[in-house]
């Protein structure tokens, strides 16, 4: 056996024995392997023992009786969709109003992510406190760092000296918006489709990842993925692999552009999402990335956001978890619940101080529905709505503003939204460390297929 790469914390059992139990494992089985897990993590041996236990509570059975059925097999999940599609109209958008909704979605999505980045990982009471303390609760605009006086900002420790996220508030910006995961992910699809087209497999993706994107770039779920491979594991073998983060968010920000390039064909976006999810991800967390691309295909054809959310929900299994939540926020806005009510159920169904609540792919998916379902397809309101609301802001501002972008269309984007980025995206990604964001529009339509 290689030697490992040592990254599994303790932390990484506890998320483990939630994971497991939320899958349908039984809590008593878990719970006594993990109580025997090694306490020597920082040695070799101690990693591997680690990464045997993690392996064995994976391989515990399902319970009886458990009620979900959730396949990673794309024929299975296939066969577990609804008998019923939505039924959508064709794609008629000419080449100018294609281009002009593919650079919508670009931008939609790099600006929500900028919205929500300086304040990602914040709970709500740090975040409303600072809102409201700056005039700027509801959020309905960037938060700027000119904009919180001194005393504020050490209150809730925003000076440049202790504050991460000092560079990514929208006024300190010099030359577009700075590296993300969420926005490494769009070209890293785009580069992925321009190499291999439609017939691209796992193993191209995660090639792909060796080559161009750095290992201390990604997190979670594609950190374990870039362990595996280390390993010499292959896809989807290394999704399942010493992985307690495989249903969390890291698939869904993937998604976008699967969607760019199958406008008005969610199939067929889902079906590439899924080609990419499961290198590092399974079930629920296959599912997100799947919805949301689908989400994206449908926005080129229509602007309802209910119809929007049915076509990406038409592509998953009716009996899952992600399938159910979704209904259920759908439910809620059919029966006029207001936002924030909205959003408290989802924090009282999901805890967000505890990480696998936070960064799960239900959590945010269920604030990414009630993003665009209060937002109503206005995007200034929609990604506020999402990135107020908590849980990973960044990644749920870039999903909403990404779809909201199509509906709009950059020439519709409001320009105090989409100025401070001057066409600019910077990423960590080999030879895409700064591109126009009109050029990968461009580039992204002459790839489309638009007949499918």
């Amino acid at each position: 056996m290689t030697e490992l790469w040592q990254d599994i914390q303790d932390s990484d059992f506890e998320i483990e024995m939630l994971q497991c139990e939320q899958e349908g494992k039984d809590a008593a089985a878990v719970h006594s392997l993990l109580e025997n897990r090694p306490k020597n993590l920082d040695t070799a041996d101690g990693q591997r023992a680690a990464f045997d236990l993690l392996a064995a509570v994976r391989s515990l059975p399902i319970r009886p009786g458990y009620s979900y059925i959730e396949p990673d097999d794309l024929a299975a999940i296939r066969a577990a969709r609804a008998s019923d599609k939505v039924g959508l109209p064709a794609c008629t958008l000419t080449e100018t109003a294609m281009e002009d909704s593919l650079l919508g979605g670009w931008l939609g999505r790099t600006c929500g992510c900028l919205l929500g980045k300086p304040v990602e990982g914040w709970h709500r009471s740090r975040l409303y406190g600072l809102l409201k303390e700056t005039g700027n609760f509801p959020l309905r605009r960037y938060i700027c760092a000119s904009e919180i006086p001194q005393e504020i900002a050490a209150k809730y420790h925003v000076t440049p000296e202790e504050f991460h996220g000092w560079q990514y508030f929208a006024d300190n910006l010099t030359d577009g918006a700075l590296p993300d995961d969420d926005t490494n992910y769009m070209v890293t699809a785009l580069e992925l489709w321009e190499r291999h087209g439609a017939n691209f497999t796992m193993l191209d993706v995660t090639n792909f990842w060796q080559e161009a994107i750095p290992m201390e770039k990604t997190y979670t779920a594609e950190r374990a993925t870039f362990r595996n491979l280390r390993q010499g594991l292959l896809p989807p073998t290394t999704a399942i692999t010493a992985n307690p983060y495989r249903e969390w968010i890291g698939a869904q920000i993937r998604a976008d552009v699967w969607g760019y390039l199958c406008p008005g064909n969610p199939e067929s976006a889902a079906e590439f999402a899924w080609r990419d999810a499961a290198v590092s991800h399974v079930k629920n967390g296959i599912y997100g990335e799947m919805w949301s691309a689908a989400m994206n295909s449908a926005a080129f054809v229509t602007s309802n956001i209910t119809q929007i959310i049915m076509a990406g929900l038409a592509q998953i299994p009716v009996k899952t978890r992600l399938h159910d939540a979704i209904e259920d926020v759908l439910e809620w806005y059919e029966l006029e619940v207001d936002v924030d009510t909205a959003v408290y159920r989802v924090h009282e169904l999901w805890n967000e101080e505890r990480a696998h609540d936070w960064c799960h792919t239900i959590s945010n998916a269920m604030i990414v529905a009630i993003g665009l379902l209060w937002g109503a397809g206005d995007y200034e309101k929609s990604i506020c709505i999402a990135v107020q609301a908590c849980f990973d802001t960044d990644c749920n501002g870039a999903t909403v503003g990404s779809i909201c972008g199509i509906i709009a269309g950059a020439s519709k984007l409001p320009p105090n939204w989409i100025s401070v980025v001057k066409d600019t995206l910077h990423t960590e990604v080999k030879g895409y460390e700064r591109v126009l964001l009109s050029e990968m529009a461009r580039k992204t339509q002459a790839l489309q297929l638009r007949e499918l």
